[in-house]
């Protein structure tokens, strides 16, 4: 008996002593594959406890073996050892580094683009001001289409009258040229009809407006009537300039009816040059009486410094116009010098050139009439090639430039400029 109690306290003591140790990890290992590392996270321990094998009498052995998985964070990594703690030291030491270092990088960005934006900002002003003025006109676009409205309502018969004369210009123009290409080919009819047409359209355009007596205009004499403002007299200038584009293009009409007897198509290229000229001229003059009573008309209200104004201005006006004469008279000097000189391209080509040439003008498509040679051999008529140079500086065959020069107005083309001032 004595012995049993002996071993029964044995067995309690190794039992009480097995909680214990379950209880304080006495033993602690760790499990290499558990331990995960996590940029300062903290490390995974396993704690293992003592397997103790308590041999009992009743029982066979028995074994117990507990693991406990404690997480260990950056602050118990500090406090459980010194590695850890310096691990995390370098590792706050680099991470700190790093942030100063991109922070002063970061201000040094953000000082530079500070910078760098001042002056494209300075360069984009014109920019936003562009904006500004397209909202305005955005903004004010219906005030804009109601103004436009009203003008249109309060001169549309002059505005009618301005489309009509623009429409017969560009159909006498288109006309003649054609009727001057085809040379010998060419419509009398067709001729006659542009001269009417034309003729028909200046009277009837004074007839409906003959209170104005705006055909004082074209003799230089400002219209009767007793006040003149800008839009009356910017719309009388108008008139007059398509009037006298009219009588010029009859001009040429006239020409071109006329049989080749008596002139010849390669001498016509420099009437309808010589008339256009003129007709230029002319249309530069024109305005000059009724843009010079208007600078110089004031009321009495204006008084003196009015009256004063309006000379100056008037003064200003001719000095501009005679400027702009004397840069047209060169062209006019040159205009004269070629009506009365008689040009020829080339030489004059042999019966033996004309025969190796195929006795033929490949522009004509006919036999050589005073045939020419041109500097790159080949051979032409000599009106043919006078009219082909009126709009070309080579040859027409193989490019050759042959002349420097080409006459303009030859063709029987009527400029499209209009001379409102």
């Amino acid at each position: 008996m004595k012995l049993r109690g002996q071993h029964d306290r044995t067995v309690a003591d190794k039992s009480r002593k097995l909680l214990k140790l379950k209880e304080s990890p006495t033993v602690m290992q760790t499990d290499s594959r558990e331990v995960n590392t996590q940029a300062g996270n903290g490390l995974s321990l396993t704690l293992q406890a003592e397997a103790l094998t308590v041999a009992t009498t009743e029982g066979p052995a028995s074994s117990e073996t507990c693991e406990i998985h404690v997480p260990i964070s950056s602050a118990a990594g500090e406090a459980s050892g010194r590695p850890a703690s310096r691990r995390q030291r370098v590792a706050s030491a680099h991470s700190h580094s790093h942030a100063h270092a991109h922070s002063h990088s970061h201000g040094e960005l953000a000082s530079d683009l500070e910078d760098n934006d001042s002056e494209p900002g300075e360069r984009n002003s014109s920019l936003s001001e562009l904006h500004y003025l397209f909202r305005w006109v955005q903004k004010s676009l219906p005030f804009i289409v109601i103004l436009c409205a009203k003008l249109f309502i309060q001169h549309v018969l002059g505005l009618a009258v301005g489309v009509g004369l623009f429409t017969t210009f560009l159909y006498a123009n288109t006309n003649i040229k054609t009727q001057v290409f085809l040379q010998e080919r060419r419509s009398k009819l067709q001729c006659l009809w542009i001269l009417l047409f034309l003729t028909f359209s200046a009277l009837f355009l004074y007839y409906t407006f003959h209170t104005e007596t705006l055909y004082y205009c074209l003799i230089l004499v400002t219209p009767s009537a007793e006040s003149l403002g800008f839009w009356e007299v910017l719309w009388t200038v108008g008139i007059t300039n398509f009037i006298l584009k009219l009588i010029v293009m009859g001009l040429k009409c006239l020409i071109l009816s006329l049989p080749i007897s008596l002139i010849a198509c390669k001498s016509r290229g420099r009437w309808y040059m010589l008339i256009e000229e003129t007709g230029q001229v002319y249309q530069i003059i024109a305005p000059v009486p009724v843009w010079f009573r208007y600078l110089v008309t004031y009321q009495e209200s204006d008084g003196t410094p009015g009256l004063t104004l309006g000379i100056l201005l008037a003064l200003v006006y001719l000095i501009l116009k005679l400027l702009g004469l004397y840069g047209h008279w060169g062209s006019m000097q040159k205009t004269v010098w070629v009506f009365f000189s008689s040009q020829h391209h080339g030489a004059a080509a042999t019966k033996n050139e004309c025969i190796e040439a195929g006795d033929m003008c490949l522009i004509c498509q006919a036999a050589f009439r005073e045939p020419r040679v041109l500097l790159c051999q080949h051979i032409f008529c000599d009106e043919c090639i006078s009219l082909w140079f009126n709009r070309e500086k080579t040859c027409p065959l193989c490019r050759t430039v042959i002349t420097d020069k080409v006459h303009r107005w030859k063709d029987g083309a009527t400029s499209p400029y209009l001379q409102v001032y």
